[in-house]
């Protein structure tokens, strides 16, 4: 069984919890870019805030198609979320083991922010040792049985009102509070090969 869904840059926990347990994941390349949406921006915690990060893209508001939606480098935003990774996580248990496969990816300066995302996704899924084979709608001719949760995960809503993440607190590096569904990059760094355990059980029964 599949499960057919956006991709997400550096997505959030409830994104894994809701993929987990499918053979198959299927991302929607066809779609019409959207703005102010996960699709270009995660959340990371820093010492005394949560911290959004935001990939700049030309033409990002005028509905083009995802696949062409290009990444501006003109703006600095590649330093500020390299610094923002190492100074939320650098002293984090298992940073030094996994930054570098994030940090390759981002040296990459891949012109296509789905190639970006795709590719970050593909490394945290290796990180996790998830065991899903990912495909892309446009390239998929043969018919797979899967469920569409397609616009259901939205930046502007808390996971609280979806079905697919329940709160699973785990060792964060700052903050008295737990923040919950953070960037999956959060819960690696801090809990590293337990990470995938802390997935399966965050997911809403």
């Amino acid at each position: 069984m599949g499960i057919l869904t956006e991709l997400f840059y550096l997505p959030h926990i409830e994104y894994f919890a809701a993929i987990e347990g499918h053979g198959i994941l299927l991302l929607d390349d066809l779609e019409r870019f959207q703005k102010q949406s996960l699709r270009n921006r995660t959340s990371l915690l820093l010492a005394n805030k949560v911290e959004t990060l935001s990939v700049p893209v030309y033409e990002g508001n005028k509905k083009k198609p995802y696949k062409d939606i290009q990444i501006d480098y003109g703006q600095k935003w590649l330093n500020i979320h390299l610094r923002g990774i190492q100074s939320a996580y650098g002293k984090a248990p298992f940073f030094e083991y996994y930054f570098p496969y994030i940090e390759e990816v981002y040296s990459q300066k891949l012109q296509y922010l789905i190639d970006l995302n795709a590719a970050l996704l593909t490394v945290c899924l290796k990180l996790l040792r998830m065991d899903i084979e990912v495909k892309f709608l446009s390239e998929t001719s043969e018919s797979i049985e899967y469920s569409d949760i397609r616009g259901l995960i939205r930046a502007k809503e808390g996971f609280e009102t979806r079905d697919f993440y329940q709160s699973e607190p785990y060792r964060q590096l700052f903050g008295v509070e737990f923040v919950p569904n953070l960037s999956v990059i959060d819960l690696l760094f801090c809990e590293g090969p337990e990470a995938m355990s802390l997935i399966k059980g965050s997911k809403k029964k």
